[in-house]
């Protein structure tokens, strides 16, 4: 298990970073490598992202890295499985996840253990972890437990199902909000329009996304947005004062997590699109 740490940023420097210094901060890359588990530590409601490739059989739980005698003394998790089949066994209690369920994990669990059913095409497990107040039982939701809605107008390109699967209509958590957003064919726009949640912070992990292709992610201030280029299996960190809204050069998928002083999906402030710069 590797940790990395990221400090999050005041936006107010936002408009001295050149693109280096952007994706230093707010992107995350190389978390599902063949063989590996990968930790990214935000300091931004201190959220963890990660991501896990397993070709043999890998286990984590120590919470040296988080300060706690064991991982999830003071966490919960969602897990959320973007690849082949596999199997996550917590505790000893073994889950089978297909591809696009997502497992939480409650408060309070020892340890998990991360497998692929063939390592030849393996899982890809992708994680968030944020502190938690309160037990809830882990849990399994598969693809089709989760409650999809439907936004967007194809005039625009920006129609999209939104999955929500760790969500108080779904399966509850403590404070952890996750799911898995698609744009319909022909669409290439998300999360449009923007918008700010001053009172959450979201990450974002794209995937099911061909080699060349990219999405354009923008983030920022309104008045001082900026972009990163994304590939599949790049992560996006977003703090409450950012915008975030992305077009993508060929289809793409996301997993959002949330998580900070609310669990109000719909605590958000609109952005008008005509008052971007």
């Amino acid at each position: 298990m590797t940790m990395d740490i990221r400090y999050g940023g005041n936006p107010a420097d936002i408009p001295g970073y050149d693109t280096e210094r952007l994706r230093a901060e707010y992107l995350v890359e190389g978390h599902f490598a063949p063989g590996a588990q990968r930790f990214t530590y935000t300091h931004v409601d201190r959220m963890i992202v990660g991501g896990a490739c397993p070709t043999a059989p890998l286990t984590f739980g120590d919470g040296a890295d988080v300060g706690t005698p064991l991982f999830f003394d003071a966490r919960e998790m969602g897990i959320a499985n973007l690849g082949g089949p596999g199997v996550v066994t917590v505790d000893g209690q073994r889950f089978a996840m297909a591809n696009r369920d997502i497992l939480y994990v409650g408060r309070g669990t020892g340890s998990v253990t991360l497998e692929s059913d063939d390592p030849a095409a393996p899982a890809w497990f992708y994680m968030n972890s944020v502190p938690a107040g309160a037990d809830h039982p882990t849990r399994l939701i598969t693809k089709a437990q989760a409650k999809v809605i439907t936004m967007g107008d194809a005039a625009r390109a920006n129609v999209r199902s939104l999955a929500m699967y760790i969500h108080p209509e779904v399966a509850p958590s403590c404070l952890l909000l996750m799911g898995i957003t698609d744009p319909a064919p022909g669409s290439i726009w998300n999360t449009m329009p923007p918008h700010l949640h001053e009172r959450r912070m979201e990450a974002y992990c794209y995937f099911d996304m061909a080699a060349q292709d990219r999405v354009v992610h923008l983030m920022g201030r309104p008045d001082q947005t900026r972009h990163l280029i994304v590939a599949s299996g790049d992560i996006v960190l977003s703090p409450a004062w950012s915008i975030h809204m992305g077009a993508g050069t060929g289809p793409y998928a996301f997993v959002w997590g949330m998580t900070g002083e609310n669990q109000a999906y719909t605590d958000v402030s609109p952005v008008n699109i005509a008052d971007l710069r």
